[in-house]
């Protein structure tokens, strides 16, 4: 039922004769009822969204909302066509009458209806997570702990012995006992997959078999900010889709601030067996005697044939051509940013890119190899975006993406002399590259020295060229996506894009690979920031480079990769992004009709445009960054802002203004020279 009570306060403000729109929001404000209408009132009364209906203050918080003046209006003619209090009274004694006669007749069906029907089977995918856990713990209870001081070694023995995916890293300072190790305070997790790195990492660092055995997994875990977790009440399918999507093998599940226990995908499917569907002699004859054993003739099958001309320039490395565009906030002046076009009035729209609080830096620089003895060239990208609000307290929000962007690149410079010179003396220690989180790790530190106040979001990027690599950290809501050309028939029914009939559509240039956001609630992403101190509260939006979600992925030639700020990512499609960068291949001859087959054996012919890649890539960063403005402003689109704003209970319509940085990248088979021409 409907606050009548609240919606009756409204009407004597907005319906009082004397009342005008310019005096609407000021009337609110007055009585002290801006934060007296939920938002929940005015979604279910189905306005439409519209500029009309775009709120000038939300309480994130609360959901809480005011209206714009030119909502007046729309609300008179809304609360005319609203029942009154008697008649929701009515409405709801009528409710309650119908409710009542409908369990009446249940309660006399009941005996006859049990009778014929019988209750039917939950689903696998329905059954919540905490049956699954207690089947697990009924079969085998063990302790999926490990304490923080513990080496390599004994994580390695533990999960052998115990048969655990997982474990989770506890600090036994805090044990109220020396026999409950579950009762200690949770500092992080680690996985098998986490030991094989630290394995591997030793190897390649050529530490002794000893030393990699006695590393401390609390310096390895994956800290307790960071682990994924479920909820009792979640079901299976629910946890095997968030499984799936952040590819993690195993989930500790929570309840009430402590970890009941670890589920991993082997127990989901074992909770769907009963014991007489694993053993005995018709298990052995249907599932194992048909498919045991290979024979001594067994060799490996040939690369599939759409695949081999791939694998033959997999052999060869790959090289990058980037490009950057950048617009500021369109409502933004030296001395303020307006909201909207109402705030920022009849000026023509800011371009001046020196009042954008976005900031990035590219690097090429060489670097030495694993063998320490050649230098190779290595490709850094980074983008930041800056906090406006700080602002409000007499901070420039310019100055801290700027300076830690040009530390980035400063450390890169200085890495790449001090690189030349120690493969020049034959130094060792400089064997491995550094990694992006590194970079961002000293960056920070520096700009702390500095005594730079602020905060932005951060995404560093290292293209390996070499092993066919995109290495990046991200924190915050800014990304990476790669856009790849991918054909329907062969990669399957599933994964062919139905949004267009396959006969109309030119192209199959899909995403095939988005970084994931960290945001603490909506629009409020995680950043590095500095106060002037240290803040030791959890409880916070500023994170450190180790609290990034950093990974690697593969890539291929003729990937187009675009970096950007949110500024792109909240006012433009992820598929219009895509549709934009085809119509650049297109417009460009990359690839025509969407033929993928000729472009591979272009490539072969040894024509790779790559020349006019370089000279071309910042034309598709500025198409980028020009289609976010023009979504920024319009007030009737969809945009992706307004419909994630919508289902976190926030009017909004129209897309979301802000500053706009994109780095345009495309893979290339050959570096930019003039051997390689557009021939």
């Amino acid at each position: 039922m409907r606050n009548t009570s609240v919606i009756r306060r409204w009407k004597q403000i907005i319906l009082h004769p004397n009342r005008t729109c310019k005096e609407f929001v000021p009337a609110v404000k007055t009585c002290g009822l801006e934060t007296k209408l939920p938002y929940s009132t005015v979604a279910s009364s189905r306005i439409p969204h519209g500029p009309l209906f775009k709120t000038t203050k939300v309480t994130p918080l609360t959901g809480h909302c005011a209206l714009e003046r030119g909502a007046a209006v729309a609300w008179r003619r809304f609360l005319a066509t609203m029942p009154s209090e008697s008649d929701a009274r009515a409405q709801a004694r009528g409710e309650h009458i119908m409710e009542q006669s409908s369990k009446i007749k249940d309660n006399s069906e009941g005996d006859t209806s049990s009778s014929v029907q019988e209750k039917k089977p939950m689903r696998l995918r329905d059954v919540p997570i905490s049956e699954v856990l207690k089947a697990k713990h009924t079969l085998r209870w063990v302790e999926p702990v490990i304490p923080k001081e513990a080496n390599v070694r004994k994580a390695i023995q533990s999960c052998i012995e115990n048969g655990l995916s997982a474990m989770m890293v506890i600090d036994t300072n805090t044990l109220d006992s020396s026999h409950a190790l579950e009762r200690s305070k949770v500092v992080g997790m680690i996985t098998s997959r986490d030991l094989l790195r630290i394995i591997n990492a030793g190897l390649k660092d050529n530490q002794s078999d000893s030393d990699v055995l006695d590393r401390k997994v609390g310096k390895f875990m994956t800290p307790i900010t960071q682990v994924i977790y479920a909820r009792p009440e979640e079901t299976i399918g629910m946890c095997r889709s968030i499984m799936a999507k952040l590819g993690v093998k195993c989930l500790p599940i929570l309840s009430h601030g402590r970890v009941e226990g670890l589920v991993t995908s082997r127990d989901m499917n074992d909770y769907g067996l009963d014991a007489a569907d694993r053993g005995g002699k018709k298990h052995y004859l249907e599932s194992v005697s048909e498919r045991v054993g290979l024979s001594s003739n067994t060799s490996m099958a040939d690369p599939p044939s759409y695949l081999r001309a791939h694998l033959a320039l997999q052999q060869k490395p790959l090289f990058m051509n980037v490009g950057v565009s950048e617009l500021p906030h369109p409502f933004k002046t030296s001395e303020s940013c307006g909201i909207s076009r109402r705030d920022f009035g009849p000026k023509d729209e800011a371009y001046d890119v020196s009042l954008s609080e976005d900031a990035h830096f590219i690097a090429h620089v060489k670097l030495p190899d694993e063998t320490g003895k050649e230098a190779r060239d290595v490709i850094y990208a980074g983008v930041a975006d800056g906090v406006g609000s700080w602002r409000e307290y007499g901070v420039d929000p310019r100055e801290f993406p700027k300076t830690l962007m040009q530390e980035c690149e400063n450390i890169l410079r200085e890495a790449a002399t001090k690189g030349k010179k120690n493969v020049e003396k034959g130094d060792e220690k400089f064997r491995r590259q550094i990694s992006p989180a590194e970079v961002m790790a000293q960056a920070y530190e520096r700009v702390k020295a500095d005594n730079i106040i602020g905060s932005s979001t951060a995404c560093v990027a290292m293209f390996d060229g070499l092993r066919h690599q995109l290495h990046f950290s991200n924190l915050g809501d800014s990304g990476i996506i790669v856009l790849r050309h991918i054909d329907s028939n062969i990669a399957g029914t599933l994964k062919r894009n139905t949004t267009k009939a396959r006969t109309n559509r030119q192209s199959d240039l899909r995403i095939a690979f988005v970084s994931q956001q960290q945001l603490r609630s909506f629009n409020h992403p995680y950043q590095l920031g500095w106060t002037g101190e240290e803040i030791h509260n959890e409880d916070t939006s500023f994170k450190n480079a180790a609290d990034s979600c950093t990974t690697s992925i593969h890539v291929r030639r003729g990937d187009i990769i675009i970096m950007a700020t949110d500024g792109l990512f909240d006012n433009v499609e992820l598929e219009d992004i895509a549709s934009v960068s085809l119509e650049w291949e297109e417009k460009n001859g990359f690839i025509r009709d969407g033929d993928i087959a000729a472009r591979e054996k272009r490539w072969e012919a040894g024509s790779s445009m790559t020349n006019h890649s370089a000279e071309v890539i910042e034309d598709l960063a500025a198409a980028l960054v020009k289609r976010a403005r023009e979504n920024s402003t319009n007030p009737n689109i969809e945009s992706p802002f307004a419909i994630l704003a919508k289902e976190n209970d926030i009017m909004w319509s129209g897309g979301m203004p802000d500053d706009c940085t994109v780095v345009a990248m495309h893979v290339v088979g050959a570096p930019s020279s003039g051997d390689h021409n557009m021939s």
